[in-house]
């Protein structure tokens, strides 16, 4: 069965406006952008999502996977984006089944914008068998340099959360938005158009600007992806989510410094990396 027909309706990222500095001087700055975009699912109104709208099909794809709405992306025959009414219209192939109860249950998320996530947050969870999969030190350093020379909107305008995927240190598709759940969705759905056995996630690992919640967690997991790097810290439910899983949780991630808080032992440490600072704290 081929893949689902996608537009590619990406939108400006950023846009200009006037403000006053600290000067008193006006100057012209950019910001990001962020609209709202209304998924219909068989021409029923299932979510607003606020994104920048970058690469707006892959977002709802990936939403609609992390969600476990479907379960496989030949379920899916067209995504089209329509930024003049601010809606993405999903056709399905057969239907899902039962939407309307597996929609009932809405949980507001931690996200910026107020995400959705649809049921049970522990649902399934105890099913996930995560690959067996391992980062060195220096790979991990390599990932935050990575991310650091990245070119971002978050550089030119600030605001947004970046998320990425690498295998082992090379990066293969780096995302923004407004909230670092539609990245992470984005990312998602990226995956499901690649090649099934290249995208599997015994070699790779996944990065966000953002806090290591549990939905965070639970999303890399339902993605595969065994290790997961923040440069912000976790919360004390995506710690118990990721203890659960066996999922390895790096967060703090800067220059040479990290803290390791689950999964150590996917970890494989070489702290002679980090022995300048080392040096200098003695």
């Amino acid at each position: 069965m081929s893949l689902p027909f996608l537009t590619q309706a990406s939108a400006p990222l950023t846009c200009e406006v006037d403000a006053v500095n600290e000067y008193g001087a006006q100057q012209q700055i950019s910001i990001p952008a962020e609209r709202a975009l209304t998924v219909y699912v068989d021409k029923r109104e299932l979510v607003t999502l606020m994104t920048l709208g970058a690469q707006p099909e892959l977002l709802v794809l990936g939403f609609l996977r992390n969600q476990r709405l479907v379960q496989s992306v030949q379920e899916v025959e067209a995504i089209t984006v329509d930024w003049e009414v601010g809606a993405a219209a999903v056709k399905t192939r057969q239907g899902i089944s039962d939407i309307e109860a597996r929609t009932a249950k809405r949980v507001v998320t931690t996200g910026c914008g107020q995400g959705s996530v649809f049921g049970d947050l522990m649902a399934e969870v105890d099913s996930l068998v995560l690959p067996d999969a391992h980062l060195t030190q220096s790979q991990l350093y390599a990932i935050v340099n990575a991310i650091r020379l990245q070119e971002s909107t978050y550089k030119s305008a600030g605001s947004v959360h970046g998320c990425a995927l690498f295998r082992g240190e090379e990066m293969l598709v780096f995302v923004e938005d407004v909230g670092r759940h539609n990245a992470i969705d984005t990312i998602a759905g990226w995956m499901w158009l690649q090649d099934s056995q290249a995208m599997s996630g015994h070699d790779k690992v996944f990065y966000t600007t953002g806090r290591l919640t549990s939905e965070m967690v639970i999303k890399s997991a339902q993605m595969g992806v065994p290790i997961v790097v923040s440069r912000s810290g976790i919360t004390q439910m995506g710690h118990q989510v990721a203890q659960r899983l066996g999922l390895c949780t790096i967060g703090r991630a800067t220059n040479k410094r990290f803290l390791c808080y689950t999964g150590g032992g996917r970890l494989q440490l070489q702290p002679e990396l980090a022995g300048a600072r080392l040096r200098a704290a003695a």
